[in-house]
């Protein structure tokens, strides 16, 4: 199989944007469909680690900078009429016009702002590999959850989640790590751990709260603004975020909303560290309470969770990650998922009926 990947305007697919987790994912499924033997063309900025065919730029690093400006490369608009998403999408489009074949995959992470890419290719497939975001429009949907696949199927309907229907060649396929970034550890010290963007709805302030209840040590690490209980130690390596997430008593994910994935989740059990997360969202098919973690919803439940985080065994929070979200586990997926979709280029959903003569 041949994949035509569209990377990000704001950013390059390399371990030092690794805080963006869209770029994350296309970095990661480069190297996922490369180790499965399939043809990968990267379409991104100047920069690249990305294992591919080929690597095509499409922006260059002056306009790229312009666009991310003085804030941090994950705050830029997704706006697809900017000039750097304009100048992105067209550069992509016309060289994937280029290079594709009649049976290659257009694979895009953008959403909306990726559209003008599909608009262009319209005799192309073109699949959203990874959806936790809104706004999809392609005809063929990865999610990375359950949770997350189902409130898109429920918004559809402007209003009557009774009135939703399943779509046949949409799929759930979760985030997915590289076990060798986050170390284990069995033995633990003595602090909390809160990483992720510091927005109220990521919930860091609830970590803030439990923690200076208890007397609890909190370190706090991601983009946005510091403010109250805890020790903030800014935008993190991959190596330092590691060694935080594998030396941590717990870490909290109280996402407030309905999160699509989390990635963090899976990434500190990785590391065997329980997982302290609200009760809705992905977290519901990630963390396994009373196992990998505790899903709370009160604040003396977060409290509890803290006090427990001990008695769970790291070796089998370790386990389940690594069993289930480990890249080379999510490859297979992915390519079972493909193939199905091989099949609209012959007889689509009736593949493999028999035909009685």
């Amino acid at each position: 199989m041949r994949f035509h990947v569209a990377a990000l305007p704001h950013t390059h697919v390399t371990d030092e944007f690794s805080s963006c987790a869209f770029t994350n994912k296309v970095r990661n499924f480069c190297r996922m469909m490369k180790s499965r033997g399939h043809a990968v063309f990267l379409y991104a900025g100047e920069q690249n680690e990305a294992p591919c065919d080929e690597h095509i730029v499409c922006i260059s690093e002056a306009e790229r900078a312009a666009h991310v400006g003085d804030g941090h490369y994950t705050a830029p608009t997704w706006d697809p009429t900017s000039p750097a998403w304009s100048a992105f999408n067209a550069n992509a489009a016309a060289a994937i016009r280029q290079r594709a074949e009649k049976t290659d995959f257009v694979c895009v992470i953008g959403g909306r702002a990726h559209l003008p890419i599909a608009e262009a290719l319209p005799d192309l497939l073109t699949v959203e590999f990874g959806v936790g975001y809104g706004g999809t429009f392609a005809q063929f949907r990865v999610f990375e959850s359950y949770a997350w696949m189902h409130m898109h199927y429920g918004a559809a309907t402007g209003g009557d989640p009774c009135a939703a229907n399943g779509r046949w060649f949409d799929a759930v396929i979760p985030g997915y790590l590289e076990p060798e970034k986050f170390p284990f550890r069995a033995e633990k010290d003595d602090y909390c751990l809160y990483i992720g963007r510091l927005i109220d709805r990521k919930g860091y302030s609830i970590a803030q709260q439990v923690c200076e209840d208890m007397g609890v040590r909190l370190i706090l690490a991601g983009p946005g603004a510091h403010s109250g209980y805890g020790e903030y130690v800014g935008v993190v390596s991959p190596e330092e975020r590691g060694k935080l997430m594998a030396g941590a008593r717990a870490v909290f994910v109280p996402t407030i909303y309905v999160e699509p994935f989390g990635n963090v989740a899976v990434e500190a059990m990785a590391c065997g560290t329980p997982v302290l997360s609200t009760d809705w969202g992905a977290m519901t098919e990630t963390v396994l309470h009373g196992k990998t973690g505790f899903r709370c919803r009160t604040f003396g439940e977060f409290r509890r969770g803290v006090e427990k985080a001990h008695t769970l065994d790291p070796q089998i929070i370790r386990d389940h990650a690594i069993d289930n979200y480990s890249i080379d586990v999510i490859a297979v997926e992915y390519e079972r998922y493909f193939e199905r979709l091989s099949h609209l280029f012959g007889a689509g959903w009736y593949e493999g009926r028999l035909t009685c003569g």
